[in-house]
């Protein structure tokens, strides 16, 4: 099965700047070796692999660095929100909207 993903570059406004992220914004049926063979392969600081939520909030976020799983990452949160909004996965909207993410960690506003 194909996946999308999405590189972002985040706090900056400069291609190629600071930070790369990668984003696989629909990973269902991916498993956990799947996830950490792809960040690996990215080889970024962090990548991340969303998918429905299960608790009923935005959408379920697992973060990944070429090693390991990690519960929570700053960087990845901000630029996942910003690649979702930006490929219209939360529709449109004139104003500002909350996004919580399940995590490892919990939930993440």
């Amino acid at each position: 099965m194909p996946y999308r993903y999405y590189i972002c570059d985040v706090f900056t406004d400069t291609r190629f700047g600071v930070n790369p992220l990668a984003v696989l914004p629909e990973a269902e049926g991916l498993s956990d070796t799947q996830m950490q063979q792809i960040a690996r392969e990215v080889n970024f600081s962090e990548s991340t692999f969303v998918s429905p939520a299960e608790a009923g909030h935005t959408r379920k976020v697992r973060i990944f660095t070429p090693a390991m799983e990690v519960p929570f990452a700053g960087h990845p949160n901000v630029g996942t929100a910003f690649t979702l909004a930006t490929a219209g996965a939360f529709g449109t909207f004139d104003t500002s909207i909350p996004v919580t993410f399940e995590e490892k960690s919990g939930l993440v506003s």
